[in-house]
């Protein structure tokens, strides 16, 4: 597992005090993208920097044109080079061809590493709104294209970006008895993919840690016939068992401390709530009805409920209860079956799974169980996980029995839906949270 090693400072941010400076209001759906130019970042003198500087380029471009709330304006009618731009922007020129918002930067090698200068402007108030430097190794071109988009995005909506993350998912290959499942690790953009398993085990629920250093998940072992929960310490590649105990072990989550797991324990006819000390692998019950299945717990953001699906009523949907099992009540009373809650990082949002006739949707409530509105919908959709700012889900898709299983997102207003790229068929998708 490659070890990330970017060295990272900030030499200065400039903020603008100016009123009426580009912003972008991201809890509306339906609004117009800001439109942005990105010029090619200069490599000054050095023509080994060439290719890197438009990458750079390149991937900030992409990062924020598949957030929806970006239109980058044709490259063909810049007027000025990224060395232009750094020295002074031609604000009337670039108002001129519907720019609003203004990004040059240029690349230099400086002891060993590779320095990266760039600035955001707002092209009506001619005003500077941010400006990075960075530094890393060269082969770290990517991660400093996404922190850039990461800065961009914040300082225009107010919200951190999620760019500079990953995604952890079930691979799977092959169909019915000859599928093998692997558990694979990409870039949010789908870069970089990686696998982490072998794929001579059914492996299942993959979840990120909080400091986004590990990753939980079920393997059922090379017999396929023991399912037990594991730990993937994504710095040294190594694997290690939560011990073995009584019952099928299933959907596993940290809590927001990460000292803590929760899991559903199916046993004896019985599936109940659970939660394990990661200190000294003690679990205790939480949830004690008889009959009953309760699946799916996910903490909110302090810790304080836990979401999950039970069928206590008669058929499955959403429950909120005390960290320690009090106090249980039903928060869905839609038609149809409830499924997979997970509460945003914000905590203003539960996104969940939904079944009715003909058919399966993404949704998201309130933790009160108000406001319930459908975000996408096909043959098989399952499974939302948040990005780590609570402005994006990505989830499960496929639009019938036969057709390829992939990895979809969506913004929570319901808008700029997209796929997510995977190498092959692609499921229970982790969002982490932004990387260090």
């Amino acid at each position: 597992m490659k070890k990330f090693l970017l060295a990272f400072s900030v030499l200065f941010v400039s903020l603008s005090s100016l009123k009426a400076e580009l912003t972008i209001d991201i809890t509306e759906g339906g609004r117009a993208p800001v439109p942005i130019a990105i010029t090619d970042f200069s490599k000054g003198s050095d023509p080994s920097l060439a290719n890197v500087a438009s990458q750079i380029s390149e991937v900030v471009s992409a990062d924020l044109a598949r957030s929806g709330l970006f239109k980058l304006v044709n490259p063909q009618a810049y007027i000025q080079t990224s060395d232009q731009v750094m020295q002074q922007p031609d604000f009337g020129g670039w108002k001129v061809i519907n720019t609003e918002a203004l990004v040059g930067g240029s690349l230099k090698k400086e002891g060993g590493q590779m320095r990266v200068d760039f600035r955001l402007f707002d092209v009506y108030t001619q005003s500077q709104l941010a400006g990075l430097s960075l530094a890393s190794d060269q082969n770290n071109w990517r991660r400093l294209a996404h922190k850039i988009a990461d800065t961009i995005y914040e300082r225009i909506t107010g919200d951190k970006g999620y760019f500079d993350t990953r995604i952890v998912y079930i691979h799977q290959k092959g169909r019915s008895k000859d599928v093998q499942y692997r558990l694979a690790i990409m870039d949010q953009d789908g870069e970089n993919h990686q696998f982490l398993t072998s794929g001579q085990s059914i492996v299942l629920t993959p979840r990120f840690s909080p400091d986004g250093k590990q990753v939980v998940y079920l393997d059922y072992g090379k017999d396929n016939k023991k399912p037990n929960l594991y730990l993937f310490d994504l710095q040294t590649g190594k694997n290690q068992s939560l011990g073995s105990f009584p019952g099928l072990k299933m959907s596993p989550r940290f809590a927001p401390d990460g000292k803590t797991l929760l899991l559903s324990v199916a046993d004896k006819g019985v599936t109940s709530l659970y939660s394990m000390d990661l200190s000294n692998r003690k679990i205790s019950r939480l949830t004690k009805s008889t009959g009953s299945i309760d699946v799916s717990p996910c903490y909110s953001p302090d810790g304080s409920q836990i979401v999950f699906t039970s069928d206590r009523g008669g058929k499955p949907k959403l429950y909120l209860m005390n960290a320690g099992g009090s106090e249980p009540q039903r928060i869905s009373f839609g038609e149809g079956l409830y499924f997979t809650p997970v509460w945003s990082p914000r905590g203003d949002l539960i996104a969940f799974t939904k079944q009715v006739p003909g058919g399966f949707y993404v949704g998201v409530m309130r933790p009160d169980g108000s406001g319930e509105r459908m975000l996408a919908q096909d043959y098989l959709v399952e499974g939302p996980t948040w990005s780590p700012n609570g402005r994006v889900l990505l989830y499960t898709r496929q639009s019938h029995n036969r057709a390829p299983v992939k990895l979809f997102a969506v913004d929570v207003t319901g808008f700029n839906e997209y796929e997510v790229a995977t190498p092959g068929d692609a499921t229970y998708g982790s969002w982490s949270p932004l990387i260090d």
